[in-house]
């Protein structure tokens, strides 16, 4: 056995497809599917169900992927720690964070990459479903996501901000009020444009008009927080975001954001890591520079 088998199968296993999986690994697709039968032989089992095409893993190629997924990890961790233990911590971090956390990425990249130049870094946009599939199967090294809604399992947390909720529409001059503030249920009698329901977002806005006694149904579903900007612009649909996500979207200088109230609703967003060791010490790193800021509100230093 050898790293490269173990990393053709996390391929196959991520792309479910032996020529793009040969491809990400730039080998041949004889030279991937050989180096998996010889696997097999090794271990004496069927790693890969037998097909016109890839179907999927036998119940014994799950657990050898599983282990090769720690093994590939645990190596990519000892390497980091011995650059660390040289003086200097090289690698990649990879971070998955959901849409509404996007803004703040770049909040930690930059002391992050002054004090690591070596760590290259990889930011994508996931669903905490996602995050937390790719936290257990080493696919990332950690994510930032909601800590006190739909709690994740096996994980060490750190709080990075509190998320507050605000409705945004573009209204003509003549229509400008003083209002600050906004009910949901006055929010649920609008045409809506709202993130799509498999965002967790949009389940806590769904929680928040229920407890309000209302359950409207939104014309416009989207996974783009951008997405609900450019519907807010054409002053037919009205968007309920993040407060803090308002500079991202780009919006006109006819909008309006009012706070959402009755009820009045936050929630912890932070930084999640696998609860395992070793952890990587990238991503170790990374929990201490959070855990070192803001004292659980990075919009503090603003």
């Amino acid at each position: 056995m050898n790293f490269k088998q173990f990393n053709y199968l996390i391929a196959l296993a991520q792309e479910r497809h032996f020529g793009r999986a040969a491809k990400r690994c730039n080998v041949a697709q004889p030279t991937l599917s050989t180096a998996i039968r010889r696997l097999e032989d090794e271990l004496g089992v069927p790693i890969v169900m037998r097909g016109q095409q890839f179907i999927g893993f036998t119940a014994e190629g799950q657990r050898v992927l599983e282990w090769a997924e720690r093994i590939v990890a645990d190596q990519d961790a000892m390497v980091q720690e011995l650059s660390e233990m040289r003086g200097s911590l090289h690698g990649r971090l990879r971070i998955g964070v959901v849409p509404t956390a996007l803004p703040v990425v770049s909040r930690l990249t930059r002391p992050f990459c002054d004090s690591y130049p070596n760590v290259s870094i990889s930011a994508r946009a996931m669903s905490s479903l996602e995050i937390q599939h790719g936290l257990d199967n080493f696919e990332i090294d950690l994510g930032i996501t909601y800590l006190d809604n739909e709690p994740m399992p096996r994980v060490k947390s750190a709080p990075l901000y509190r998320e507050h909720y605000c409705l945004v529409r573009a209204v003509p001059a003549a229509g400008t009020s003083r209002a600050k503030t906004i009910s949901w249920q006055d929010a649920a009698g609008l045409p809506l444009c709202l993130l799509s329901p498999d965002m967790q977002n949009r389940r806590i806005i769904d929680a928040a008009f229920a407890a309000a006694g209302c359950r409207p149904t939104p014309q416009i579903e989207t996974n783009d927080l951008a997405d609900i900007g450019l519907h807010v612009k054409t002053g037919k649909w009205a968007g309920i975001v993040p407060r803090h996500v308002l500079d991202m979207l780009n919006l006109p200088a006819n909008a309006q954001a009012l706070d959402l109230v009755a009820p009045e609703v936050s929630h912890s967003v932070g930084l999640v890591v696998a609860d395992h060791e070793p952890q990587p010490p990238t991503a170790k790193a990374m929990l201490a520079l959070v855990e070192s800021m803001g004292g659980g509100d990075i919009f503090a230093q603003d």
